[in-house]
């Protein structure tokens, strides 16, 4: 099973930016336990600031991957380029976000991309990825 996580804008702060939201562990270092935990997958792991390198992602992914993870931070509430290029590929998709986006600001409460996707995972901290790989071997 292959598998791509794609994290937008400012999730490669995490482990700095805003600890009581987002807690104080890095992504990189998560992202290398997840690979510990799930040895039997081949986890691809992309992070972009800029909108059009995570469509270019998806688009290059989307079709031959098992599975995308996107956690698209800021532009899940903005972007519906990312929303259609989720649309457009085959590859099963899921959204994480490691706060409870519903608990948060008005604005959060919105996505793009869960009209397009096969699930939602949030606000479980780090553990949203875990549930979402979960998802793909059920």
């Amino acid at each position: 099973m292959k598998l791509q996580i794609i994290n937008g804008p400012n999730l490669n702060l995490l482990g700095t930016r805003e600890e009581s939201i987002y807690g104080d562990q890095n992504f990189d270092k998560y992202f290398n336990n997840l690979k510990s935990k799930y040895s039997n997958i081949d986890l691809k792991y992309f992070q972009s600031n800029i909108e059009g390198e995570i469509i270019d992602k998806i688009q290059e992914v989307g079709f031959d991957f098992d599975g995308i993870i996107i956690n698209a931070a800021a532009y899940t509430h903005t972007s519906v380029g990312i929303g259609d290029a989720i649309r457009s590929i085959s590859s099963p998709t899921v959204e994480v976000h490691i706060s409870n986006t519903y608990s948060r600001e008005e604005f959060r409460h919105k996505s793009f991309l869960s009209a397009h996707v096969r699930g939602v995972v949030l606000g479980f901290g780090l553990k949203s990825y875990n549930l979402a790989i979960e998802s793909f071997l059920d």
